[in-house]
């Protein structure tokens, strides 16, 4: 089996546009590694690829769940190991696109999960919450406050009462790990910009549409582009201040996922081309050819 293509990066800087592009050099199918995107009518807030923006390309995993489903990181787990068998037999090359890092990782290396298992990010948290929720179960050891990582990690077990194990920094696959980087400032305007373009695509009307699924939704009240409209649809706050959440909330989320990619994964990384983006194609696709 050839290298598993892993393509990530933060939100907004051409992760979906490159998967799309190698997949029709290297005759792939794509993987999707976007925890939102699983959700049927999460479009825009997700800025999953449109049928169009896919072209003929296959894509697995994208809405697959209604929004008042639960879809936890132990069935990702399960469904992308299912996928890569599959598309394997096929004769298929496989590209798995996305910027859920805890996903992905849990999907090729060795994380062992019990069935019905959650486990969160906590993107929405901050470190200082992290701690205050973790000592509502009166742990007799508290982690270090600018330990995201052990604090997230120990929540999450807390939460789910049982011992999660995992043999984290070991593969399950021959794995390629492209990372997309950009200076920073520059990702926080495109950032800004894309979430305005989402407001100019529909967002509020996509929004509205979801309401009555707000209160029980496990992902509308916790993914990044939905949640920051809660107050909104309720009365409790105005469109501008949801806005503005959601360009600081994923400009927050950019940076953590800069953390993660770094830290988690070896992985090779381009600075985009963000004038000529072919040229980031071009230089990624000879570094593949190059590593097969």
């Amino acid at each position: 089996m050839k290298d598993i293509i892993v393509i990530v990066g933060p939100t907004g800087i051409g992760k979906t546009k490159l998967s799309i592009e190698l997949a029709k050099k290297l005759d792939a199918e794509i993987i999707n590694g976007d925890s939102v995107s699983i959700y049927k009518k999460l479009d825009i807030g997700s800025a999953k690829p449109t049928i169009e923006e896919r072209e003929g390309i296959p894509h697995h995993l994208i809405d697959i769940r209604d929004v008042d489903e639960d879809y936890t990181v132990f069935d990702y787990q399960k469904d992308v190991r299912s996928l890569i068998e599959d598309i394997n037999k096929r004769g298929k090359r496989i590209i798995i696109v996305g910027g859920t890092g805890l996903y992905i990782k849990a999907a090729l290396y060795d994380y062992n999960f019990t069935e019905g298992t959650t486990y969160n990010e906590y993107n929405d948290l901050s470190n200082e919450e992290l701690l205050n929720k973790i000592k509502d179960f009166n742990v007799d050891k508290l982690p270090e406050l600018n330990n995201r990582k052990r604090l997230v990690r120990l929540l999450n077990k807390l939460e789910n009462n049982e011992e999660i194990t995992n043999n984290k920094d070991k593969p399950l696959y021959h794995i390629n790990v492209i990372g997309l980087e950009t200076n920073r400032e520059v990702l926080y305007e495109r950032i800004n910009s894309r979430v305005d373009q989402m407001l100019s695509n529909g967002l509020v009307e996509e929004i509205n549409s979801l309401k009555e699924y707000y209160p029980n939704s496990r992902i509308l009240n916790s993914g990044i582009g939905y949640k920051e409209f809660y107050d909104y649809l309720y009365n409790n706050g105005s469109l501008e201040e949801a806005i503005k959440n959601i360009k600081l909330n994923s400009r927050r989320f950019a940076k953590r996922q800069f953390t993660f990619f770094r830290n988690q994964f070896d992985t090779k990384w381009f600075n985009v081309d963000l004038n000529n983006f072919n040229n980031t194609i071009n230089e990624v696709y000879d570094y593949i050819k190059k590593e097969a």
